[in-house]
C-alpha cells in the first residue's frame, strides 16, 4: 500500500471532518502561532532553525509567525513577562557549574522555580518534581544517575521544551599573540573560559586580551545572569569559595580546603589573602552573607543553589554550612556557584530593597566591585567593557586588560579577527566552516571545537494553550527533523539534541531520550490521537476545546 502524501492527508481528514457537520466545526481553530527569535545578523543559526521549525509547523496546519527581535527586547518579554509569549528560540549556556546535571535537571524544570526562577516556561510535573529531588539527596553516583536518567525519560516524554541540538563551541585565538600551551580546554566548555583567560601568555607587546560578543551585556551584577556574555564578566570579578576545574570537577578556589564532617555538614577554609576591589579585606561574615543573599529573596536567580541551607556557622576562618538533607552537587552547584559579594556595599542595597517592588536584579553597582582576578574599569553600553587585571589576586592574570568589544555582525567579528582588531574569537554565531576557511588561509589564526554541555532549544510556554498539552508539545516536537537542523542552521558543527544533558557528559546523558520517530506524517498521527482536526487547511482544538486568547 503506498503511502498517503501529507498533502493528500490534509485533504481527506479536511473532507472528512466536513461529514461531521456542526458539532467538530464549532472546535475553534488555534490561533496565531508567534514564535521569537534573534535578528539574522546577530544569531544566524538561530534565525535559520526558527525558520526551519515554522516551515514544518505550518504544514501541520498552524499559523505561525516568527517574530524577530534583538536581544534585550526578547529576555525582556520572555523573561520578566512570562505569560505573554507562546514560544521562543533560546539557549542554556554550558558554564561550568553545568557539568552536574543539577543546574538544568531541578532549576530549568522544578515547579518552584517557575514563578520568577529558571523555570521560565513554567513546567510543573508533580512525577518530575519528585526525581529532581530524588537525585539532590542521593551521595551513591550509581543512584544518582538512574534518577537523573529517569528525568530525562520524563521529560523526553512530556517535550516542555523541544530540543534542537548541542553545539560544537568553535573559537579562535591569534597565536602571534598569545601562547597556544597557555590557552585551556575545559570539558564541555571549549577554550573561551576563565581558565584560559587567566593563564594566557602574551608572546609580544600586545598584552590585552581583545574578544567579541554579537549579544549586548544587560547587567553585570553577582545577583543576576541575565544571559551567557554577562557570565563571563560576573566569573572573572567575583570569585566563588569553588571553582569548576578544567576537568569538570569542583576544585577549592577562594576556600584552601573543604571537610564534610558528616551527609548534612560540611566545613570550608577561607582564604587569608583575599581583598576586595575597593581595599577592604574579604571576611568569612562576606561569605555567610553571600549566601544569606542568595536566599533572601531578593535574589529569585540564585534561590534555589541555597534553599538547603539551613544555617552557616563561623569559627576564625572556618565556615561551616548546615543542610536540611543531604546533596550530592553541594559542591559544584551552591559552593562553585554563589558569587562572594562585599557585605559593607550589599547589605544597604538589600535593606532599601526590602518590601519594595524591585528586587537585586534591578541593581546596578557603579562601580561593581568583587575580589576575583578582574577588576572592573568600564562600560561604553553597545560598545565594550573594559576589566583590568588585579595583580593583588592569589591567581593574577598573565594579560593587563581583558576587552569585550560588542559586534552584532558575524562577518564584522570575522574580519576583525583577520585584521587584529580583536585577538580571541568568543563568539560565532555563524557558520563555523567559514571561520575555518579564514584559518587555513591565516597560519597565526588557531580555531577549536568541542561538544558543548549547552544547547539551543525553541522553548513552549507551557502556562499557555495548547502549549499546555503534551500531546500537543510531542506533535510540534517530532515534526522537526534535528538533522535537517544540525547539517542547515549549524552546518554540521552540532550534535542533535534529545535530552538537556549533553552526550559530553556522557556519565549522565540518557542516549535512550534519543527520538524514535519524526516527521510530518508522525506529528500529524500524534495530534489527530490527541484529537486536533485540520479543516479548510487550518489546525483546529479537539472537539470542545476553545482558544482562550487573542
Amino acid at each position: 500500500m503506498t503511502p498517503l502524501t501529507m498533502t493528500t492527508r490534509i485533504a481527506l481528514m479536511s473532507a472528512a471532518l466536513a461529514t461531521f457537520g456542526a458539532t467538530v466545526a464549532s472546535a475553534d481553530p488555534i490561533r496565531r502561532i508567534d514564535l521569537i527569535s534573534r535578528p539574522q545578523a546577530a544569531q544566524p543559526a538561530e534565525f535559520q532553525f526558527t525558520q526551519l521549525v515554522a516551515q514544518e509547523w505550518r504544514r501541520l496546519g498552524l499559523d505561525v509567525n516568527v517574530r524577530v527581535m534583538p536581544w534585550e527586547q526578547m529576555l525582556d518579554i520572555v523573561w520578566s513577562s512570562r505569560d505573554a509569549w507562546d514560544t521562543t528560540a533560546w539557549q542554556m549556556v554550558g558554564r561550568p557549574e553545568r557539568s552536574d546535571p543539577d543546574e538544568i535537571i531541578f532549576n530549568l524544570f522544578h515547579s518552584s522555580t517557575a514563578e520568577r526562577g529558571f523555570n521560565f516556561i513554567g513546567y510543573s510535573n508533580p512525577e518530575f518534581d519528585a526525581v529532581a529531588e530524588a537525585q539532590r539527596v542521593t551521595l551513591d553516583p550509581d543512584e544518582r544517575r538512574e534518577l537523573i536518567r529517569q528525568a530525562q525519560a520524563i521529560l523526553a516524554a512530556d517535550q516542555p521544551n523541544m530540543m534542537l541540538a548541542h553545539p560544537q563551541s568553535t573559537y579562535a585565538f591569534n597565536q602571534s599573540v598569545w601562547n597556544p600551551d597557555s590557552v585551556v580546554d575545559q570539558g564541555g566548555i571549549g577554550i573561551r573560559n576563565t581558565w584560559t583567560f587567566m593563564s594566557l601568555e602574551p608572546v609580544g607587546d600586545q598584552r590585552d586580551i581583545i574578544l567579541n560578543s554579537s549579544d549586548n551585556v544587560q547587567a553585570i551584577n553577582p545577583l543576576f545572569i541575565s544571559g551567557g556574555v554577562d557570565s563571563w564578566i560576573t566569573e572573572l570579578v567575583w570569585d566563588r569559595l569553588m571553582r569548576i576545574g578544567p576537568d569538570g570537577l569542583p576544585t577549592p578556589w577562594a576556600a584552601t580546603g573543604f571537610e564534610w564532617i558528616d551527609d548534612t555538614t560540611i566545613t570550608v577554609t577561607l582564604r587569608d589573602d583575599m581583598m576586595w576591589h575597593d581595599g577592604e579585606p574579604v571576611t568569612p561574615e562576606d561569605v555567610r552573607f553571600s549566601f544569606e543573599a542568595a536566599g533572601s529573596g531578593e535574589a529569585p536567580m540564585y534561590s534555589p543553589f541555597v534553599a538547603n541551607i539551613e544555617s552557616i556557622d563561623i569559627d576564625g576562618m572556618d565556615i561551616t554550612f548546615n543542610l536540611t538533607a543531604p546533596s550530592a552537587a553541594f559542591l559544584t552547584a551552591s559552593l562553585a556557584k554563589i558569587n562572594l559579594i562585599p557585605r559593607h556595599i550589599w547589605e544597604p542595597i538589600l535593606e532599601d530593597l526590602a518590601g519594595s517592588d524591585q528586587n537585586a536584579e534591578s541593581v546596578q553597582e557603579n562601580p561593581p566591585v568583587g575580589s576575583g582576578p578582574f577588576r572592573f574599569r568600564s562600560w561604553a553600553q553597545n560598545e565594550e567593557i573594559v576589566l583590568s587585571a588585579n595583580e593583588d589576586h592569589f591567581n593574577a592574570p598573565n594579560a593587563d586588560r581583558w576587552i569585550l568589544r560588542i559586534v552584532p555582525n558575524v562577518e564584522a567579528a570575522l574580519g576583525m579577527l583577520r585584521s587584529g582588531e580583536i585577538n580571541f574569537l568568543a563568539d560565532l554565531p555563524g557558520d563555523p566552516s567559514v571561520l575555518q576557511a579564514a584559518v587555513e588561509q591565516d597560519e597565526n589564526l588557531v580555531m577549536a571545537s568541542a561538544v558543548d554541555i549547552g544547547f539551543r532549544y525553541v522553548a513552549f510556554n507551557n502556562r499557555r494553550a495548547p502549549f499546555d498539552d503534551p500531546a500537543f508539545r510531542n506533535a510540534l516536537s517530532s515534526a522537526v527533523d534535528r538533522r535537517l537542523v544540525v547539517g542547515a542552521a549549524f552546518r554540521g558543527f552540532a550534535v542533535p539534541s534529545s535530552s538537556v544533558v549533553s552526550p559530553a557528559l556522557e556519565f549522565w546523558h540518557n542516549e535512550e531520550t534519543a527520538m524514535t520517530e519524526a516527521g510530518i506524517d508522525h506529528a500529524m498521527s500524534l495530534l489527530e490521537a490527541a484529537g486536533y482536526r485540520v479543516i479548510d487547511g487550518r489546525l483546529h482544538y479537539p472537539e470542545g476545546v476553545s482558544e482562550t486568547l487573542d
